[in-house]
């Protein structure tokens, strides 16, 4: 699988089918040459690393019905794992509460790759095809259009203390739920995904990519066509392990209503996953 995990000039005229190709045989692609501002993620970083660092951070505390806000270490397990994951993070969602000691740029670089990822999903209209468009309740690029659930997960994975002992890692094996999550580099190495014989890849966070992939929503509504391919993040090993890693994909969702399968709605297939995940009862 790693050779098929296409890395994609933004700009070239073929770039949407080379997505396309790339995004239905491995369930992820690597985009280069974009607008994305990398000296604004790494603002959003540093920024965000103080207010982790911070007692603040407890006073916007996630609220369980609206799932915005602070969330603290360990609370989230991926679908089917006991141990939670080593890290805490921050939901910003457009509506949601907002750290008042936080400046704007973490909204300006959720606008940012919102806008990157609505022309992706048209690149998936157009080119995927047309037995997979034709189960489509309507175009990926409007099922998305004033969703309240587009979500930016701001993450910090602390540094790794050695009493480690139930086996936790960053970020257990899992699938996404939305549609795509488009992440742009980390501040560290980490994420792996994993092939269909079983194996884990590296994929590197060059600074100037962007990695997007498929999730169970897209799955679900190309009829198999998009894999939600499993992923994770992996403990450092060395010196490594004595850094933090920031991280901020955005998950991007359809609206409540919007209609996936015969079996699901947006809505049901989040409730679903919430609560195999921890975060809903």
């Amino acid at each position: 699988m790693s050779s098929k995990v296409k890395t994609i000039d933004f700009k070239s005229d073929n770039a949407g089918i080379q997505f396309v190709e790339s995004l239905c045989h491995t369930g992820f692609a690597i985009l280069y040459n974009h607008s994305l501002d990398y000296n604004l993620l790494t603002s959003v970083y540093d920024e965000w690393g103080n207010f982790f660092n911070s007692d603040a951070k407890h006073s916007y505390t996630f609220n369980p019905d609206t799932q915005d806000g602070y969330f603290p270490y360990r609370c989230e397990n991926a679908k089917g794992y006991i141990a939670k994951d080593l890290k805490e993070f921050y939901h910003l969602y457009e509506w949601g509460k907002y750290p008042e000691n936080i400046s704007t740029k973490a909204r300006l670089l959720y606008h940012e790759i919102m806008a990157i990822g609505h022309e992706l999903l048209e690149w998936i209209d157009i080119n995927s095809p047309q037995k997979v468009k034709s189960k489509f309740s309507m175009p990926l690029s409007k099922m998305i259009a004033n969703s309240p659930m587009n979500l930016m997960r701001i993450i910090h994975y602390p540094p790794l203390k050695s009493n480690i002992t139930d086996g936790a890692i960053r970020a257990s094996a899992h699938g996404d739920i939305n549609l795509i999550t488009v992440l742009p580099a980390s501040s560290q190495m980490g994420l792996q995904l994993q092939s269909e014989s079983g194996d884990w890849i590296d994929i590197k966070c060059d600074p100037n990519w962007l990695v997007i992939n498929s999730g169970d929503m897209l799955k679900e509504c190309s009829g198999g066509y998009y894999p939600s391919t499993i992923h994770r993040v992996i403990n450092p090993k060395g010196e490594s392990a004595n850094f933090p890693r920031f991280t901020t994909p955005v998950f991007i969702h359809p609206r409540d209503e919007v209609i996936l399968s015969d079996k699901y709605t947006a809505r049901s297939l989040l409730d679903e996953r919430l609560k195999e995940i921890g975060l809903k009862s």
